[in-house]
């Protein structure tokens, strides 16, 4: 069984928005298209208190696009963004949300980013999302949002890892290509066994029934 999962497709990742993702929000009609053909559609929603330790703004001395080492790892440190309660953390308001049945929010933990759908940056604490997708029976998703290189390919990585067949569809989704980043995310998806496809192919025969 199959599902489509938006990721973060909220207004702080638009233009206009504290961390715009460059045309992310042409991606809005596209991904209101797909949405009709598939039964199951889950989103994720990037959720950060204010603080949160991702941001530059809790670190001295430090400017956005930093990278620092935190104790699970290499962290960017970002613009304030997606604050719990704010515009900018609610979901683009062009966005058709009526056909999701969950709404995963990541970030929360003030302590540690979440840029994956499955689990935070540690890569060791689940969000919870593989159960439920197992217990549903659902095993193939096909991805889009943003932004391509950062939550998208963490997260198709993760499904993939995971045991999910993940598709990537390139036109419902657009990267912030930071040093390179857009071209590596690619990579490391296609070797990770992730598979890029068209909106297109994601509804047409090429493809197996994605109800």
């Amino acid at each position: 069984m199959r599902a489509l999962l938006i990721i973060d497709l909220q207004n702080d990742f638009c233009p206009g928005g504290a961390l715009a993702v460059p045309e992310g929000d042409a991606i809005v009609p596209t991904v209101n298209k797909l949405l009709g053909n598939f039964e199951h559609v889950l989103m994720t929603q990037d959720w950060h208190p204010e603080g949160h330790r991702s941001f530059a703004s809790s670190h001295r001395h430090y400017e956005p696009y930093d990278v620092i080492e935190m104790d699970y790892g290499e962290q960017v440190l970002w613009p304030d963004h997606c604050v719990q309660g704010t515009e900018g953390a609610e979901f683009h308001p062009d966005l058709d949300t009526t056909h999701s049945e969950l709404i995963l929010r990541k970030g929360f933990r003030p302590e540690i980013d979440s840029y994956s759908a499955f689990y935070e940056n540690d890569g060791e604490t689940p969000t919870g999302l593989a159960g439920y997708l197992h217990e549903r029976g659902i095993d193939t998703l096909y991805l889009c949002g943003l932004a391509t290189d950062f939550c998208v390919k963490w997260s198709a990585v993760d499904g993939c890892e995971e045991g999910f067949d993940m598709y990537v569809i390139e036109d419902a989704t657009r990267g912030i290509d930071q040093d390179g980043s857009l071209q590596q995310a690619w990579r490391e998806m296609e070797e990770a066994g992730v598979e890029a496809i068209s909106s297109q192919d994601a509804v047409s025969n090429q493809y197996p029934s994605v109800l």
